[in-house]
Order: structure tokens, then C-alpha cells, then sequence
């Protein structure tokens, strides 16, 4: 990695964490939020061909030409709650998330940015957190039970942070065609604890997806009841792994018409490092009881997909302006596998495929906004995607299934250059099942449900 790269990714790090607030964000289209700040948030998270505010250059850094001369600054903050409930099919037993550790939900992200437009050239920056994922079960659910019904009293939770420092410009070819790209410092983070009962492991490997100098070790235990591996920081900010890395993105926007602006953008996937830190790998005997190996973990080659998105706005009337964007974003070139290496102090290794086989997803987005007066406009919309998550890859602790959403909002002006904007949006819950090793021992139903709401102040000067 270049040296101007990994200062990029350094101060991204600083950046995001002095602007962090407790706790994380629950994405929803997969580990990505469904729209960002809350004029695009409340219609849809369409952002592609429209003027959404600093937040825009996030999707589309061409959109900053859309933008009014001058300069523009912006804060803002995600308020994510969830309703997450598995239940056992074959006994009825439930696990809820809830706030069981220091570092759940309710889940808060940030957003701070400026632009600057000036002729024909605009310029943005801006710390934001893109999404993740959430949840805490505890320790005393049906998930915290070993082969044969074992307690275990060890925990099942999950926490993952991706955020995104951009530093984006546009600039304006022609009276109608504008492009734009960034480059963006990116730092995630993952906490986790999973327990895996003896059939699980014991799937895995028939499946030929775990080696290692430990894995005799653990053949060798006179009753093996299962695995538990703990990569967990209960901190405000951080996580048991980390990485540093850099995405960019690049857009253009094109207005054929008076009233009509058409806009496309693409990302490729992420270059982030593996993810890595300390860990604990716990076997769990039925005579021996718990043995603890701590040691160092490395989650490989976790990546965010490459993602296209295509989008139109049209000026109705002087008071109704529609938004539809329609993006592909290819899951299935980066989450195959979630690939895990541990090593134990003592030299010994275990290599674990987890498997997920997600799947391409396509997501379209409508929103319309209707200006009532000189100092308030209202907001609304919906957002649709098809399933990522396979049914027989899902884990209790990665439940990113909600794909359904409406949205409103409204913003109201502030004297001459102020402006605050909210957004509501709702996330319904999808249910779905898995009967099938090695992801979960029992027969389980997990349904998710969100709400989430964004305040945003802007200023312009």
C-alpha cells in the first residue's frame, strides 16, 4: 500500500473515531445503510441524480455539481433500534437482541461533512459511518447450549462497524454533464461471539472447511461438545479486529433537459487489510469442561462489494420533484466465505471456512418530495431489494435480512442559510428459517424488524 494511502487510512481512523458516538449501525441492505443523511434517507436512499446534500458524495461524488454555489457544512446522526427474535423451531425456544453488554443498541452513527462549490469545480469531505451490523443474545439462550443441551454460559453477539472517510470533487464539463470520484479512508471493526456445537464443527470438517495443527487437539477431547470463539472489545469505538483500507468511487451526472437529471455511479469493491487481533478459542467438553486457548485471530479478506447505480430525477412541478435509482451490488464476488485463522500462543492453528454464499442483489429506490412553502418540504418513499442471505447460510449472530422499506421526512428552513432535515424509515421483518449445518445446530426462524430515524443541520455560507 502506497505511503499517501496509509496516511489516508490513518487519518480516517482519527477522524471517525473523535466524531464516533456510542455504540454502532445495523445496516439493512445487507451490511450497507439504506440511504445516507436524511434527505435521501426519507426518500428511499435514492441519491444517485439528486441534490441530497454533503451526504450525497457518499453514492454518486458527481452529485456535489447539483449543489448551490458556495460552501455547505453538515452533522448529523443515525438513531438505529432493532427487533431481533430467534426462535428454536423444535423446542419453541427464543433468544431476543438486546442490550446485554456495554457496546449494543440502541445503535448511533455519525455524519459530518463539508462542501465547497466554486464555478465550476465542487469539492467535498466528510466522516460517515456506511453500515454494519449488530446483536446480543447473552449468554443463557438455547445459542449459548452445546451439543446435547449443554449450558455453556458463553456469550453469542456480534458487532461490525464499516465507516468511511471520503474526500471527493465533481466537475462540471459542460452546462450538462458533470463527473465526479473519491477516494475514501475506510476502518472497520468486528466483535463476535459464536458458539459452535460438536455437529457443527464436526460438518465443517467433513466439509473439508476446517484445518490446522489444533484441529487433532480437539478430535482428541474425550467428549467434545463444541467451539466458542470470543473477538470481543466491549469498547464505545473499536472492535476485537480491526483493518485499514481505502475505497473510491467514481460518477457522473447528465441533465438532457430542463427539469430532468439523469445519474450513474460505480465503486469496486474495497482493498482492506484482513481484519485481525486477540481472541479466545474455547473447547467445550462434556467431561473436561471449558478449555480456554487464547491467541491471535485474523478474519480474512473481508471486503464491501462493487456496486453500480443508475438514477433519474424529474422536476414534476415547481413543488414535486421525483427520484428513482435502481443499483446491483455483488455480494456474491465477496462474501463466498468468511474466512477465519487462529493462532494460539502456543504456535498451534485452526483454519476455519464459515460458509455464507450470498447472492447479487438488485435494489430499487422511489422517493418524491413536495415543497409546501418557502421553509418546509415533505418527504416520502420506499426501498425494495431481493434476499441476499441465503436461508441454509444463515447465523443467529449475522442477521442481515431486512429488504423492505418506507420512508418519510420533512425539512424545514432556518432563516437564510440553515436547515434542519429528518427521516423515519422502516425496515420490515423478514423471516427466515435454516434446518442446515454446519451454520446452526438447531432448526431456527430469526425475524428482523427496524426502525431508524436521521437528524441532519446543515449551514450554508
Amino acid at each position: 500500500m502506497r505511503k499517501s494511502t496509509c496516511a489516508l487510512c490513518r487519518g480516517a481512523t482519527i477522524a471517525l473515531a473523535c466524531c464516533l458516538l456510542p455504540q454502532g449501525a445495523q445496516a439493512t441492505d445487507v451490511f450497507n445503510l439504506e440511504g445516507y443523511g436524511a434527505t435521501a434517507r426519507a426518500m428511499g436512499g435514492a441519491a444517485v441524480a439528486q441534490d441530497t446534500g454533503p451526504a450525497g458524495m457518499l453514492v454518486n461524488p458527481a452529485a456535489l455539481s447539483l449543489g448551490a454555489q458556495g460552501q455547505q457544512a453538515m452533522i448529523g446522526i443515525d438513531l438505529i433500534t432493532t427487533d431481533i427474535t430467534v426462535t428454536n423451531t423444535a423446542s419453541g425456544a427464543t433468544a431476543s437482541s438486546s442490550t446485554h453488554g456495554t457496546n449494543r443498541g440502541p445503535y448511533y452513527a455519525p455524519q459530518v461533512a463539508y462542501t465547497l462549490r466554486k464555478g465550476k469545480l465542487a469539492f467535498g469531505i466528510g466522516a460517515f459511518a456506511q453500515g454494519g451490523l449488530g446483536t446480543e443474545y447473552g449468554s443463557s439462550s438455547f445459542l449459548s447450549s452445546a451439543t446435547g443441551n449443554l449450558a455453556t454460559g458463553l456469550s453469542n453477539s456480534s458487532r461490525l462497524l464499516e465507516l468511511a472517510v471520503p474526500l471527493a470533487v465533481s466537475y462540471d464539463v459542460t452546462d450538462k454533464l458533470s463527473i465526479g470520484a473519491s477516494i475514501e479512508g475506510r476502518w472497520q471493526a468486528l466483535n463476535l461471539d459464536l458458539l459452535l456445537g460438536a455437529d457443527q464443527v464436526g460438518s465443517l470438517i467433513g466439509a473439508g472447511r476446517v484445518n490446522g495443527t489444533l484441529l487433532p487437539v480437539l478430535g482428541g477431547l474425550p467428549d467434545l461438545r463444541g467451539a466458542h470463539f470470543s473477538l470481543t472489545r466491549n469498547q464505545i469505538v473499536g472492535g476485537g479486529v480491526r483493518s485499514l483500507g481505502v475505497g473510491e468511487r467514481i460518477g457522473l451526472i447528465y441533465r438532457p433537459m430542463k427539469g430532468t437529471v439523469v445519474g450513474l455511479s460505480w465503486a469496486p469493491k474495497t482493498q482492506m487489510a484482513d481484519m485481525k487481533g486477540s481472541a479466545t478459542l474455547t473447547a467445550v467438553d462434556g467431561i473436561a469442561g471449558k478449555i480456554p486457548l487464547t491467541g491471535t485471530i485474523r478474519i480474512r479478506n473481508f471486503q464491501l462489494p462493487q456496486q453500480i447505480n443508475l438514477g433519474i430525477s424529474q422536476q414534476v412541478t415547481p413543488k414535486l420533484s421525483l427520484a428513482l435509482d435502481v443499483s446491483e451490488v455483488f455480494w456474491k464476488d465477496v462474501m463466498a466465505n468468511i474466512d477465519v485463522g487462529f493462532v494460539a500462543d502456543s504456535g498451534a492453528t485452526l483454519n476455519i471456512l464459515l460458509p455464507q454464499g450470498y447472492k447479487n442483489q438488485t435494489i430499487v429506490a422511489l422517493g418524491g418530495a413536495y415543497k409546501l412553502d418557502d421553509k418546509w418540504t415533505l418527504r416520502a418513499g420506499a426501498r425494495i431489494a431481493n434476499q441476499a442471505l441465503p436461508n441454509a447460510t444463515l447465523f443467529a449472530v449475522i442477521p442481515a435480512t431486512p429488504s423492505k422499506h418506507l420512508t418519510f421526512g420533512f425539512a424545514r428552513k432556518i432563516g437564510r442559510s440553515g436547515e434542519i432535515n429528518f427521516a423515519y424509515s422502516h425496515g420490515f421483518a423478514p423471516t427466515m428459517g435454516n434446518t442446515s449445518l454446519p451454520n446452526t445446530s438447531a432448526p431456527i426462524a430469526v425475524a428482523h424488524a427496524q426502525n431508524n430515524f436521521v437528524l441532519d443541520f446543515r449551514y450554508g455560507f
